[in-house]
């Protein structure tokens, strides 16, 4: 069971980037999705996520309007397309998934049991 995220970079304000999450050794379909991010001397924060069962979705306040979460079962991958990027989205991304997570508890880090490794995003002019 291996989640593999993506597409990170380095990007001026105002740009945009695709991140992706793969997943290998079990099947997305059945699990809802999350990308959480870190900045330095921050703690791990939810940014998106979405759910299996009716691939409803979930923004944090700070990204509505800007950021994007689709999946493609087919692909066996979650992406977050990133517009409007600010300075303050500079951090480590993380995708996680889950059986079994609660809507309660959706942006609480250690209620999802797969990770990925992180994909660095950095905003800088």
């Amino acid at each position: 069971v291996q989640l593999q995220a993506s597409g990170g970079g380095l990007v001026q304000p105002g740009g945009s980037l695709r991140l992706s999450c793969l997943a290998s050794g079990f099947s997305l379909e059945h699990y809802a999705v999350a990308w959480f991010r870190q900045a330095p001397g921050k703690e791990r924060e939810g940014v998106s996520c979405i759910v299996s069962r009716d691939g409803s979705t979930y923004y944090a306040d700070s990204v509505k309007g800007r950021f994007t979460i689709s999946r493609d079962d087919a692909k066996n991958t979650v992406y977050l397309q990133m517009t409007s990027l600010k300075f303050e989205d500079t951090a480590v991304y993380y995708c996680a998934a889950s059986a079994r997570v609660i809507a309660s508890q959706l942006g609480v880090p250690s209620s999802w049991e797969h990770w990925g490794q992180g994909t660095q995003v950095t905003v800088s002019s």
